[in-house]
Parts: structure tokens; sequence; C-alpha cells
């Protein structure tokens, strides 16, 4: 390219970026904590070019929607949640239309096809890329960028800061998945497992808690796969547990989504030595059958799920489980799924999920012959009726008790708090604004299903 072209592309660039500033940017997230991460992260780097957050979906001139594969009809999703923005934005400019995430990911440039009122369509690993890509936009329209770039990724950003300053924070250690379950994208959509640098993970743990973070929640495809070497030293989710627990400002420790095939004993371990841990473990066994677990490709059997469950209740009786669990999946007989109840009735399960199995495109499931839809529906009202008596049950216990809870904000609308207890469930009470950020002993008065209500005593001060 000739100076003078250089010269002239430079300006316009320029002029460009002198355009983007101050447009309005609205970011919608579908499904997982990690897509909230990226959601927060993909924000930290288009405000570089100016762009500034809004709440209000009707006034944004850059519309991003950051998508998650994992469920049924998540593609269709996508084209229906843009037929309502078309609707939104019917009598105003159209403003730059982003799809991002896993469903970008699986579609790429099919979707600009299918969808002309979509411009750009960027995966998981090239969000990074994201500026470039609004620029060039503004130069040629159309883009696409669906490279598998994890590394290129996570360098870029660990030079920006993280901006997040919620009191519960998110912080990914770990993407993609080597497992290849039968039935899940991940591999696809997010690439191989990839373990960020020890210490970049700490640098962005310290920015979070200087912003206020009292909660660090550490994330990954499978979290407690984490492995990261440096001289000879392999540095494991225990360890970053560990010097994260050391920070007196930080009040708690979590981490999903795990893996019963990585649940070593040094993790194990932390729950005795940590204290700041929280004594519930999400860990995803989908299925109480060993037949159904081989045909998942799961690789563990139920004996080794219960093996971790015996040694972590053996070190603190006070430890729950959560998990995930598919229903109706090829080839699961009434006595498979009998094997899935009575593993809930002996775990007592809280905070968990259950779906009924849906194919994904490419997954080797996806080829198998489905069961009975009725049947399958039936098996999953049974399911998720054991495990809504079993929160049930757990939050009835916790009524007229006195507990701790992480005080996160004030309710819009009411003169109420939110905050979370040790096991996540959300608690609402009455309190004061000094209590924001800070560990509070909440008295329980009611609950349901999803929720605890209570209120603070005077006389009970912030821990």
């Amino acid at each position: 390219m000739k100076k003078e072209d250089q010269f002239h592309l430079m300006l316009k660039l320029n002029f460009l970026i002198d355009f983007m500033k101050n447009k309005k940017v609205f970011i919608k997230t579908f499904g997982c904590q990690m897509n909230e991460y990226d959601s927060n992260r993909i924000y930290d780097n288009v405000s570089n070019l100016g762009f500034v957050k809004t709440e209000d979906q009707a006034s944004a001139e850059c519309y991003i929607l950051n998508t998650c594969h994992i469920r049924d009809k998540a593609k269709e999703k996508v084209y229906h949640e843009i037929g309502r923005i078309k609707k939104l934005y019917r009598d105003k400019k159209k403003p730059i239309m982003i799809v991002a995430g896993c469903v970008a990911q699986a579609e790429n440039d099919e979707m600009l096809k299918r969808e002309p009122y979509i411009d750009i369509v960027i995966g998981p690993q090239a969000y990074h890329k994201i500026n470039d890509l609004l620029k060039k936009y503004e130069l040629n329209k159309k883009q696409e960028e669906t490279e598998f770039d994890t590394i290129s990724k996570f360098g870029y950003f660990d030079k920006i800061s993280n901006n997040n300053n919620k009191i519960s924070a998110f912080l990914t250690i770990q993407e993609g998945c080597d497992k290849f379950c039968h039935f899940c994208v991940v591999p696809y959509t997010r690439g191989p497992e990839y373990s960020r640098p020890f210490n970049k993970i700490i640098n962005e743990a310290e920015q979070l808690i200087k912003n206020g973070a009292k909660e660090i929640t550490l994330l990954g495809q499978n979290v407690n796969a984490y492995s990261y070497r440096e001289n000879s030293k392999e540095f494991k989710i225990s360890n970053l547990i560990c010097h994260l627990n050391q920070y007196s400002e930080l009040e708690r420790i979590r981490y999903t989504t795990s893996h019963p095939r990585d649940m070593s004993e040094d993790l194990i371990e932390c729950y005795s030595s940590c204290k700041k841990l929280m004594p519930l473990v999400h860990l995803p066994i989908q299925s109480g059958s060993n037949k159904i677990l081989e045909l998942m490709n799961r690789k563990h059997k139920v004996e080794d799920y219960l093996k971790v469950y015996e040694k972590l209740k053996k070190i603190n009786k006070e430890i729950e489980f959560s998990s995930d669990f598919i229903v109706g999946y090829p080839g699961e007989t009434k006595k498979d799924f009998e094997d899935t109840y009575n593993l809930i009735k002996k775990i007592k399960f809280i905070n968990s999920f259950s779906f009924i199995f849906s194919p994904r495109p490419g997954t080797k499931a996806s080829k198998l012959d489905r069961v009975d839809e009725n049947i399958a529906k039936q098996r999953l009202t049974l399911v998720q009726e054991k495990l809504f008596k079993n929160q049930i049950k757990m939050n009835k216990s916790m009524e007229n008790d006195i507990i701790e809870v992480l005080v996160e904000n004030k309710m819009k609308k009411q003169n109420k708090f939110f905050g979370r207890n040790r096991y996540i469930s959300p608690v609402i009470f009455d309190g004061v604004e000094s209590h924001i950020g800070k560990i509070v002993k909440v008295k329980i008065q009611t609950s349901n299903q999803n929720t605890l209500f209570g209120s603070v005593n005077k006389n009970m001060k912030a821990a």
C-alpha cells in the first residue's frame, strides 16, 4: 500500500473511532456464568472505542447478543430475539447487530446469509477482535470471525483491566473441553481445554478485589481440570483457591462447572484447609445409571461419584451437592431412570438443573434414537418434583435460623436488600445501605422453593 493510501486509511479509521465515541451499546447475555464473564470483558473492550453501556434496549446504537448453544433450540431463540429487536427498532435507525458466543461459533457465516439484519458474527474465542471488526464493519460492512484463538484472546485481555465492580464476581480460569461427552457441543464451540497462566489469574483477581469484589467464582467448562505448568511447577485449581483464601478483603470463593473425573485429592482437601471455600459443590453427574454414563462417554461411574461425595461429607457434614441431570437420554430404560431417581434421593441434591435430552447438531448422541417424548416428559416431572422437594426442605430447615448473608445490592422498586447464603440461595431481607458488600447475620422468617426471606436484627452486626 502506498504511503498516501496508508495516510488516508489512517484518517478514515481515526474518524470512525471518533464517530463511535459515546455510542450506546446494549449487551444481552444468554446461558451460563462464563457467558456473563465474557459479556463483561466484551464491554471492557468496546468501551476503549468510546462505547457506553446502556440498560435501555431501545436506545442502543450497537446491540450485542452473547449466545449459548447448550440447550435445545438455541439457534432459533437467537433468530426469535432478532425478530423482537426488529420490531423494537421499527421506527428507529437500525443498531449495529452483533451475534457473539457459541451459537455464532456453530453457525458462523450461515447466520449472515440467513438473517441480513445481523452485521457481525463472532465466536467465543475471538471476541477480543470485536473492536477491529467494528472498524471494518464501518468500512466494509458484514464481518465474521470464528477462529479458535484462546491464547491470543486471554493475552489480549490480560492487558485490559477488568472493570467489573460487582460484590460477587466471575473469573474465568479455564476454557474448552477434551472430554467429548456424546451429548455436548462445547468441544466444538469452545475448543480444546486451555488453562490461563496462574499469575495472570491472580492479577485479575486482585483487580476484582480492588474493585470491591467480596466473592469470586472461578469459571471453566471443566474448571477443576485447571492445570498450568511454569518452570517445572504445576499449578492446579487447589493452588488458586489456597492463594485466594489468603486475601483478607475476600470473603467467599466458589468454582463451577466441575467434572467428577477431576475431583482430585488436593481439591477435596481445600474444603478442610480453605475456610473461604463455600460448602456447595456443583458436580454434574447427568445420570444415576452406569449404563447411561457409558453411553454418554462420561468416563466415570456412579461409584466414583459416591466416593467423592463420601470424602467431602467426612470433611464437613454441612457440604451440600448440586448437579445437572439429563432425562430421556437415548437408550434410557425404566431401570436406568430409577437409578437416577434413587441417586437424587440418596444425595439430596439442591440447586440442581434437569432437562430432557435434546440432540445437539454434530454430536454422536444426535444420531441415536430418542426416548418417547411423553415418557421423557413424565420422567422429567418426577425428577424435578424430587429436586424441588429437596430445595424446599433445605430452605424450610433454615426458617427461624440466623444465617450469614453476603449482601450484593438494594433491590429496585423495593426497600429490600438482596444477598446469598453459603449455598448460593437468594436471600431477600430488610436492611440498610451500609450492609452492601458485607456479610450480615439475617434471621430467616419464611421461605419458598427458590428464596429465603428475613431481616437483620439491629443487635446483629456485620461479620
